[in-house]
């Protein structure tokens, strides 16, 4: 994308005024979708985002400067500005760069733009035609295919020179089932770090067909009660759970400034024994995957959580001066327009022992999450309240009726101490993730499994 000696000129003007380290990351992005609405086609989208930012340290003192203008001119113009902002000094580091191959484990056999408009269009209005034809009661289907072409390179002042290119697709169902008026939705969106060989394992129409059964499951179910009980969460998305009310609580943009309900934690049991949580970079295809991450540091794999005690943080480059600790490869950023942080990849709860039909036989009385939903969290308290898309109610150790308004309130330092049982089947699923350097693909996952106390928001 930028030769390298551009690179090297260009870190040198970053770090003519005194700073310690010097970063240029370079970006140019092709985002396509296409979007039917009614089993017609509504929109079809191409952006392209290209542009670079420079980034300068000084102790603990970060400066950045961006620019659409990536001509060596241009470039230059952009780490002066980094440059005059951090102050007045001289240099003292020197820029060599070596360029660095870190290998590609993510193969992509289809590049989705070598595939036409045509036959995207057939695969999205397969999944809505399944999901319109499942029920007389589905009123309405949005079907979306994204594909996007995210190619990096980071350079900086440790001699990194590296380059990572990134394939993602994903397909998106959302269908609205009415009963007396009133109306539910269900979505269903699965996604890889892969090219159109996706649906090669993913099928449009069990997609669209998942997504009405659970829009008309749910507008046929009452209203869910509210109380204090134990809950059973499905595995796949429903690690959301442990992602938002404990995940972001482990990222160094909250611990190194003491805004975390896990800070001096390191070595101390806080969860249940039966509680491994992993963030992985580095599984093959996986849609939360890289190479290296947005800082050019190789994607890794990091146990967080083992058998209850804290082993872990994720790290990026700046806040871990800030906490005397090396990166993680945890740095991401969703574009050059954004500094990066510390951040999710792949994050889940390791498989357990527990078997899913003693899982549902342990509860008396309780509710079943099959399918979670969006929600909110503090990562300073660690509150949290998540909606849940598809619940039922558990009676005497079976699966009853569904019930829908079910919301999940509590607090994350606790609940992964209520966590009591874990199965065996691990799956996960795919999501978007906002902070303060944008939107990230990540995906969630765990097992099914048992919390034995949690609040219940209904009616």
């Amino acid at each position: 994308m930028i030769p390298k000696h551009i690179c090297e000129r260009v870190l040198a003007v970053a770090a003519s005024t005194g700073a310690d380290y010097a970063e240029l990351f370079g970006e140019n992005t092709l985002n396509h979708s296409i979007e039917v609405i009614g089993g017609k086609v509504d929109a079809i989208n191409d952006a392209t985002v290209a542009g670079a930012a420079v980034r300068v340290f000084k102790g603990l003192r970060s400066v950045m400067a961006t620019t659409v203008d990536t001509t060596e001119e241009g470039l230059v113009k952009c780490a002066a500005a980094a440059a005059e902002a951090l102050g007045q000094g001289t240099a003292e580091i020197s820029i060599v760069l070596r360029g660095r191959l870190f290998g590609d484990i993510h193969p992509i056999k289809t590049v989705p733009a070598d595939v036409s408009n045509a036959e995207k269009i057939a695969l999205v209005k397969e999944g809505c035609a399944a999901a319109k034809e499942y029920d007389a009661s589905v009123v309405q289907v949005t079907g979306t295919l994204l594909d996007v072409d995210h190619n990096i390179l980071i350079a900086n002042s440790e001699g990194v020179y590296a380059q990572d290119r990134q394939i993602r697709t994903r397909m998106m169902i959302s269908a609205v089932a009415e009963k007396n008026g009133e109306t539910q939705t269900g979505g269903c969106r699965p996604g890889a770090r892969m090219g159109m060989e996706l649906f090669e394992t993913v099928s449009p129409r069990e997609t669209g067909i998942h997504a009405a059964r659970q829009a008309v499951t749910m507008v046929n179910a009452a209203y869910c009660p509210a109380g204090v009980m134990p809950v059973a969460i499905e595995n796949g998305f429903g690690g959301v759970i442990f992602h938002e009310a404990c995940g972001h609580s482990l990222e160094a943009s909250g611990v190194a400034y003491g805004n975390s309900q896990f800070c001096g934690k390191l070595g101390q049991k806080i969860a249940n024994e039966k509680v491994t949580a992993i963030d992985d970079a580095t599984i093959p295809n996986a849609w939360g995957s890289f190479n290296i991450d947005d800082e050019g540091t190789p994607a890794q794999r990091k146990v967080l959580i083992e058998n209850g005690v804290l082993k872990s943080y994720m790290v990026d480059k700046f806040n871990g001066r800030r906490m005397g600790m090396p990166s993680t490869g945890s740095g991401r950023r969703q574009s050059y327009a954004y500094t990066p942080t510390s951040r999710m990849s792949n994050t889940f709860l390791a498989p357990g022992t527990d078997k899913n039909e003693d899982i549902f036989a342990s509860i008396e009385y309780g509710l079943y999450a099959r399918e979670m939903g969006g929600g909110s969290v503090n990562p300073v308290t660690g509150e949290f309240n998540f909606a849940v898309n598809e619940g039922y109610i558990i009676r005497n150790g079976k699966v009853c009726e569904p019930v829908r308004g079910a919301s999940l309130v509590g607090k994350g330092s606790d609940v992964i101490q209520k966590i009591d049982m874990v199965g065996a089947e691990l799956e996960c699923g795919q999501g978007m993730c906002g902070s303060s350097s944008g939107s990230v693909p990540t995906n969630v996952g765990q097992p099914l499994i048992r919390v034995s106390s949690i609040t219940v928001g209904g009616r």
